[in-house]
């Protein structure tokens, strides 16, 4: 049940950040380099170990190739709103279907994983959470920026904002009905996700390849969250794996 609210609570969270601070772009790209950040370190840290660990390791990184190529199909849906990349589709007066589509593909396949989490605060869990706020940042910026001058949201909009806070807990649910023997598949798919949108965030190209200390200091800070996480939810002041 916690966890669910917590996926909840991070969607609503950065809508409403993206409701009254949408139109600070810079902001939107801080907060997703500093996601990426975390990201990326949860993703190596945590779920390719996690992956490779298991019983089960052969031909696993052909899944994680697999979950690289999904989201490439998926952006060509989103045109990287994930990313950032909302302009594209700011401008229209309506919000594509495949957009809608994209992101709730995206969040409902990451949240299968979910299902044989055996830890309340698992790293993964708060991967997710850390990734959701930026995005719900652009979608909440977006949805209401097109909107402007109404007193209250669509029911559009409430719709699309619904779908997207419940993905992740609905493919949560149906993972609860597939053998456990296949969570390093899945584990192994969602890696390859976050390895492609965390290193995109990362690795885009600086205005004219200038340095942009910034960027640097906010994918460090990403990091060093996601490391002392790591370091406070495998060994704690009692000794023992947290529960």
């Amino acid at each position: 049940m916690i966890t669910v609210l917590l996926l909840i609570f991070s969607v609503i969270a950065g809508v409403l950040l993206g409701k009254y601070f949408g139109k600070k772009e810079k902001l939107a790209k801080n907060l997703l380099i500093l996601s990426a950040g975390f990201l990326i370190t949860i993703c190596l840290n945590e779920v390719f170990p996690q992956v490779y660990t298991s019983e089960i390791s052969h031909n696993l990184g052909i899944f994680v190739i697999a979950g690289v190529l999904l989201q490439m199909v998926l952006e060509a849906l989103t045109k990287g709103f994930e990313h950032g990349h909302f302009h594209h589709h700011n401008e229209h007066n309506i919000l594509p279907l495949a957009l809608m589509v994209g992101l709730f593909i995206h969040a409902f396949i990451e949240g299968i994983p979910l299902a044989s989490e055996e830890h309340t605060f698992s790293p993964y869990l708060l991967g997710i959470v850390f990734h959701n706020i930026p995005i719900s940042f652009i979608l909440g910026a977006f949805l209401f920026n097109r909107q402007e001058g109404h007193k209250t949201p669509s029911y559009p909009s409430l719709l699309i904002i619904a779908l997207f806070a419940l993905a992740s807990p609905m493919g949560m649910l149906l993972g609860n009905y597939f053998d456990p023997n296949l969570q390093p598949y899945f584990l192994a798919i969602v890696g390859g996700i976050f390895l492609h949108i965390s290193s995109v965030i990362i690795f885009e190209s600086n205005k004219n390849h200038n340095i942009d200390w910034i960027k640097i200091g906010l994918v460090i800070l990403g990091v060093s969250l996601a490391l002392l996480m790591h370091l406070f939810h495998h060994h704690p002041a009692t000794g023992a794996h947290i529960h």
